[in-house]
């Protein structure tokens, strides 16, 4: 099911001997496209449409009445309930202490340079539905956006044709909970165009205000919408399917590490589980625990699906080093590190969404009640990006305030500049100043 990989004794390539699976948005643009364009100049009809095409209902109203927000948070399991509010706890926890603190410097006498950082005014937050329901992303878009200080906050997620054409009863209370009432029936690529655009109804009544930022996990279809519309608003991240690479060593449970494999792996056929090592013991042991462990879970041709496809495997390679090495150039949305030495490799780790140490820290645990953020880069674009969290929803800000004095000390040397770069009449906006 999962196979193994030997790059014992010879030179390893990294980026070479990788496992990924084949997916490009590219792929989708032609039927993404159009629904863009038809949300963009028929509104809320064209949204509508569409979910009756794709999700087999059409609701009653693209907007969440209130009441039925209200009614779900009412019946939500207590349990549950428990669970969310211990998840929004520690997320407002940790997300309060990234807030970034402002600063003013005076590079010169008579002036003053603020720099300060602004929140987003209004951000829209997918929640994807399909093959599983997912409160936990409502969190976890939400409890940054509003730490950050984001005023206004409009939630989308796919009707469903078992609640009335309403999104998950559980995805409801959650965004009540957490005080958002402005939630949307809509998924896919049209929920995402209705974001952007805007959407009105029949008689040009604005139903959903355009949004400046769109963040949030989903399919192909959302992750090509996405960046279609990017530019005319802003996204967190082309999210693709999930992802965990372990980076392990003869001391780490082969039960745990297989067992955390296949916890990602039912997420979806495409998601990608990676074990690398230096113990071919481990592996060989890992290999014989996710072929028993795989056939109990609930899920298991899922499992089996996405253990068996290109973007799983088992690396077994020659040291530790090389194991670094292969981490850093996967840059895995999800990295868990089991060896003799946590801590140290952590250090040496550059790419990466996010960091699991130890047996006792599964990625699960980042999924639900860690208190860090599982809205994570994928497909390598941790190397370049971060994971959603509070800078996510804010925008740097500077304050420029320059008196007479502060001006006539630099004045010279903005002439000069300008000159060299013969824009002449940059410098006279200066001069003119002292005429």
């Amino acid at each position: 099911m999962l196979s193994l990989v030997d790059l014992r004794g010879r030179p390893v390539n990294a980026a070479e001997v990788l496992p990924r699976a084949d997916q490009s948005v590219t792929a989708t643009v032609d039927a993404v496209m159009p629904i863009l364009h038809e949300v963009r100049e028929r509104g809320t009809e064209a949204v509508l449409e569409f979910s009756e095409r794709f999700d087999g209902v059409r609701p009653g109203s693209l907007r969440v009445p209130s009441e039925v927000l209200q009614q779900a948070l009412e019946t939500l399991d207590p349990q549950i309930r428990e669970s969310l509010e211990t998840l929004i706890s520690r997320a407002r926890e940790v997300h309060a202490a990234q807030l970034p603190a402002g600063s003013m410097v005076s590079p010169g006498p008579d002036a003053r340079i603020t720099n300060r950082w602004v929140p987003i005014q209004r951000v829209g937050l997918y929640v994807p539905g399909g093959q599983a329901v997912y409160p936990s992303s409502v969190v976890m878009n939400v409890v940054p956006a509003q730490v950050a200080g984001v005023e206004s906050l409009a939630i989308t997620s796919p009707p469903q044709k078992n609640f009335g054409g309403w999104p998950h009863p559980t995805i409801l209370a959650a965004a009540a909970l957490l005080g958002v009432d402005e939630v949307y029936a809509a998924g896919g690529a049209q929920a995402v165009a209705m974001l952007a655009y805007g959407a009105r109804d029949d008689a040009g009544e604005l139903v959903c205000p355009p949004v400046s930022l769109i963040t949030g996990p989903g399919n192909i279809f959302v992750a090509t919408a996405k960046r279609a519309v990017q530019g005319v608003v802003g996204i967190d991240a082309e999210a693709g399917p999930t992802e965990i690479m372990i980076l392990a060593d003869e001391t780490a449970p082969a039960n745990l590490v297989a067992a955390d494999l296949i916890s990602q792996a039912e997420h979806d056929e495409l998601a990608a589980s990676v074990l690398v090592t230096d113990s071919m013991a481990l592996a060989q042991a890992v290999q014989t625990q996710v072929a028993e462990q795989a056939q109990r879970t609930r899920h298991a041709e899922r499992v089996k699906a996405s253990l068996s496809g290109p973007q799983s495997a088992v690396l077994v390679v020659d040291s530790i080093d090389t194991c670094v090495e292969i981490a850093n150039a996967y840059g895995a949305e999800h990295l868990e590190i089991i060896t003799g030495d946590d801590l140290a490799l952590a250090d040496r780790i550059h790419n990466a969404g996010a960091i699991f140490l130890g047996s006792y820290t599964p990625v699960s645990l980042g999924d639900y009640c860690a208190g860090s953020n599982h809205v994570l880069p994928t497909g390598g674009a941790a190397a370049y990006s971060s994971g959603l969290n509070v800078t996510s929803f804010l925008r740097s800000q500077q304050v420029i305030h320059y008196g007479r004095e502060g001006l006539q000390l630099v004045a010279p040397y903005v002439e000069t500049l300008a000159q060299a770069e013969g824009l002449p009449a940059h410098g006279d906006a200066v001069t003119a100043r002292f005429q």
